[in-house]
């Protein structure tokens, strides 16, 4: 039986994970995030609920964006200036299609989609499996505690109010 590409869903699977619990989360929103906006085409809800959807991906992109680049910064990643060069061109891209939607000289299609889930899934498989396999190579196997190894790290840089004076 042919599928068509309309009905083509992309959906998380343990092959997508890089074993990291906190990225394979934010991994899976982001699937989820698509699987939303995907949806909301087919079930023909509008611009309006698509836009919305689309601005929560955008956003919450950003934000996984920032706290990878941040693992891999902690993590003395050597591919680090590429793969923050991979997610400001994304973001950029995004950004000036979102921007093309908001004006109205766009519309969220399937050809949206197709990019949408062809670049997470190509991201995933291809960029974040290296820093992946680069961490379990150096003994960085469990990042379970980065997130609190981040906040040390800010904590330390940061100064109290008398120490300004």
């Amino acid at each position: 039986m042919a599928t068509n590409a309309h009905q083509t869903r992309l959906h998380w699977s343990d092959e997508y994970s890089v074993g990291i619990p906190e990225i394979d989360d934010q991994h899976k929103m982001l699937f989820e995030l698509i699987d939303r906006i995907h949806t909301a085409i087919l079930e023909h809800k509008g611009t309006a609920a698509c836009v919305e959807v689309l601005d929560e991906l955008v956003d919450y992109t950003r934000i996984h964006f920032a706290l990878e680049q941040s693992l891999m910064h902690m993590g003395h990643y050597p591919d680090y200036e590429a793969h923050c060069a991979l997610h400001r061109s994304l973001v950029a891209e995004v950004e000036a299609l979102q921007s093309r939607i908001h004006s109205g000289s766009a519309a969220i299609s399937f050809e949206l989609l197709h990019f949408l889930r062809n670049w997470l899934s190509k991201h995933i498989m291809g960029e974040d499996k290296k820093y992946s396999e680069f961490f379990a190579a150096h003994g960085h196997e469990s990042f379970s505690n980065w997130a609190q190894r981040s906040d040390e790290i800010i904590n330390k840089r940061r100064k109290h109010w008398w120490q300004f004076w």
